[in-house]
């Protein structure tokens, strides 16, 4: 399965920079994007006040908000955000007019070096012969830019800077290094201070930091970057969600399969992997002067050549191979975040071999799947996107016409199963279209997770056969899925989704026996057995702490279910139950409890 989808990383390092657009597409800017694109401009006119050796280099919106790029001296922390931002308040009360003009290349080469901004000149030279150079102009500041721009400072309302990261030139750590500072705005107050606090609970449910204080998963240097280490928690949640997946693949027939972490470097030439994503794989691996080997990119080739292997009838057919296959993929340092973007990822990836009349079939089931799988986890907020390719690019391999009729299957399929979705051109990979489910987080933050794509191209490329009903050779069509996509990604994206409080049937620890005193841990060390017996996770506490205490610490890491037994439990072989976030529950017959839990875990209940 191919998913080099760039989610949000962390900008610390940066070396990859804002694509530049041309004129015609920079003035199809929103409005909210143009107001971010002047508060820019405000942000850099506001730094050249304060510290006019300041050498600039670009400043665009993005999804976030904005961001400008300064060489500088002085080292900006977020003690000067203050002083930046009540000047960028003065700014824009001064209610300065935007006003456009243009200049010849020379012009604009003699204005720079004249006020000795090095980085901006060389910026001319990106500009296309024929295309107009224009510039900016706010108050005393002129900036070299295609626009477009609110029509007055005074329309820059709401701001707030952000944060601090360092960015190489032109993206390229060959460069100079620059310090970027970060900011976001919006058409009003009220927008901003909403923003701010959706902000700020992402920073309290930030998976990197209850993976830690949870003890789920650790990233070691010693290790490598983008390596996740799975620690005993971590792990249980894992395996819950790989066992969850794989009893849905016994059901519909999946067959198990296991393929190697390295690679023979002629099998992805063969595939079209390694040229199309030379950039994002690990280096070469030398055996010796014949043999060449990559770490595993995808699994896909692998279970082609598992098909391969034996010949086929038509009979056999849909042949279904999944694997929970680890996967690797050289991400630039700067680009790495916690779970959600790493090296070293492992695929809920299976591979359908089918005949033409199977398809639809075939990919309505992985679509079902693909749902069942985000309801089951309460991910029920997510678009879905036909990622098409784009008929002017190069990239794309294979016969047009059958990349016409995976396309229309892909859209029919969804319109039949009455799944609303957008065409996307030029998302598609490869070798095919492919149907993405984007999912929204409890913070609105959106995620491509489960992805089925359709693949006419593979086939052909490696000769895959199997003998039809009229005896004659035929290819099969291929159907690539992977509900989770990875499960680094989605652990990261549910632990935020739950702030660590996860459902019963995935908690490390679901039930916790809290004895008030001393009296009562012969009581709760029988129905701690009797838990443990009935195969659900469970701990006790022991301590000489008072009850208060024991249970502020099972709060604290976040244990599903408490029970709380005193003198008056025991005589009633009852239990006092409290849930994490929910509080006193009341009180129930131990039997009773047990039987909830265990119909909550094997119904997988959020």
């Amino acid at each position: 399965m191919d998913n080099f989808h760039i989610d949000q990383a962390s900008m610390q390092g940066a070396k990859h920079e804002i694509e530049r657009k041309n004129y015609d597409e920079r003035q199809q800017m929103d409005e909210l994007s143009r107001i971010r694109h002047s508060c820019a401009h405000v942000l850099a006119t506001a730094v050249l006040r304060l510290w006019p050796e300041a050498k600039l280099d670009i400043g665009p919106p993005t999804e976030e908000g904005f961001y400008y790029d300064f060489d500088l001296e002085h080292r900006f922390t977020p003690d000067d955000f203050e002083k930046i931002e009540s000047e960028m308040k003065k700014v824009a009360k001064e209610n300065q007019v935007f006003k456009k003009s243009e200049k010849t290349r020379e012009e604009a080469r003699e204005y720079y070096r004249g006020i000795d901004q090095p980085f901006k000149l060389e910026r001319i030279d990106d500009i296309p012969e024929g295309e107009v150079i224009t510039f900016y102009q706010n108050g005393e500041f002129l900036d070299l830019c295609a626009g477009p721009h609110v029509p007055r400072t005074g329309n820059v309302k709401a701001f707030k800077l952000l944060r601090l990261a360092a960015a190489y030139y032109r993206g390229n750590e060959k460069n100079p290094q620059l310090q970027r500072i970060y900011g976001t705005a919006f058409k009003n107050k009220t927008q901003l201070t909403e923003w701010l606090e959706t902000q700020e609970e992402a920073k309290k449910r930030d998976h990197r930091k209850i993976g830690r204080e949870q003890g789920l998963f650790t990233i070691s240097t010693m290790v490598g970057q983008g390596l996740v280490l799975w620690m005993p928690k971590g792990g249980i949640v894992r395996t819950e969600l790989q066992n969850f997946m794989q009893s849905e693949l016994l059901q519909r027939d999946y067959n198990p399969v296991f393929t190697p972490h390295i690679g023979s470097i002629e099998l992805y030439k063969k595939s079209g992997h390694f040229p199309y994503y030379k950039d994002s794989q690990y280096p070469t691996i030398k055996a010796d002067e014949e043999e060449e080997y990559l770490l595993k990119p995808m699994n896909c080739p692998h279970h082609i050549q598992i098909y391969a292997a034996e010949k086929h009838s038509y009979r056999e057919l849909p042949i279904r191979l999944a694997e929970f296959g680890t996967v690797y993929r050289y991400e630039q340092s700067g680009e790495l975040s916690g779970l959600t973007r790493v090296r070293g990822l492992t695929q809920d990836d299976a591979h359908l071999f089918c005949t033409q009349k199977q398809v639809e079939g075939e990919i309505r089931d992985t679509i079902e799947l693909t749902l069942k799988t985000l309801r089951t986890l309460g991910l029920s907020d997510y678009r879905v996107q036909v990622s098409l390719r784009d008929p002017d690019s190069d990239k794309y391999t294979g016969d047009p016409k059958n990349w016409d009729a995976a396309e229309e299957t892909l859209r029919r399929v969804a319109q039949d199963m009455d799944i609303v979705h957008q065409n996307v051109p030029g998302e598609a990979a490869f070798y095919g279209p492919k149907l993405d489910f984007m999912v929204k987080d409890c913070l609105g933050r959106e995620w491509q997770l489960g992805t089925v794509q359709l693949d006419y191209n593979l086939p052909e490329r490696f000769g895959l056969e199997y003998v039809g009903a009229d005896n004659s050779p035929h290819r099969p069509v291929m159907i690539h899925r992977a509900p989770f996509g990875s499960f680094e990604r989605f652990m990261g994206i549910l632990i935020e989704h739950f702030a660590g409080n996860f459902p019963l049937w995935l908690a490390p620890e679901q039930v916790r026996i809290l004895p008030i005193t001393e009296k009562q841990k012969e009581y709760g060390q029988k129905i701690f057995n009797e838990l443990k017996a009935a195969g659900i996770r469970t701990g006790i506490d022991l301590s000489g702490d008072k009850i208060g205490a024991k249970i502020r610490a099972a709060e604290t890491t976040k244990v599903h279910t408490m029970f709380v037994v005193g003198q008056k439990e025991i005589e009633a072989e009852s239990v006092s139950i409290r849930v994490h976030g929910r509080g006193d529950q009341g009180v129930k017959p131990f039997s009773e409890a047990v039987e909830d839990l265990k119909r909550a875990i094997s119904e997988r209940m959020l």
